[in-house]
């Protein structure tokens, strides 16, 4: 069996935080999303829930850059949070 070294979950990458999802050294290094995407994306599906329905019933969605930017920003702010 041969011997693998996990990526430590402290690394960063580009600035962007750590991997969320670690994989071994022996395998490419750029593979998977980092800590802030995976961050981003769990904050966006909550930033789409404000969706609402207007008089006519028709879907209102947040706009679609607002919500990508209030995402990253909301990973950022979790990120800083871990630091502390």
């Amino acid at each position: 069996m041969s011997e693998q070294r996990v990526v430590n979950q402290t690394e960063h990458h580009d600035g962007k935080g750590p991997r969320a999802f670690p994989i071994s050294a022996d395998e490419f290094f750029d593979r998977g999303m980092t800590l802030r995407d995976y961050f981003a994306a769990a904050a966006l599906t909550g930033i789409i829930q404000c969706a609402y329905r207007n008089e006519d019933n028709n879907l209102i969605l947040p706009d679609q850059v607002d919500a990508a930017e209030h995402a990253y920003l909301q990973a950022d702010a979790m990120l800083a949070a871990r630091k502390k």
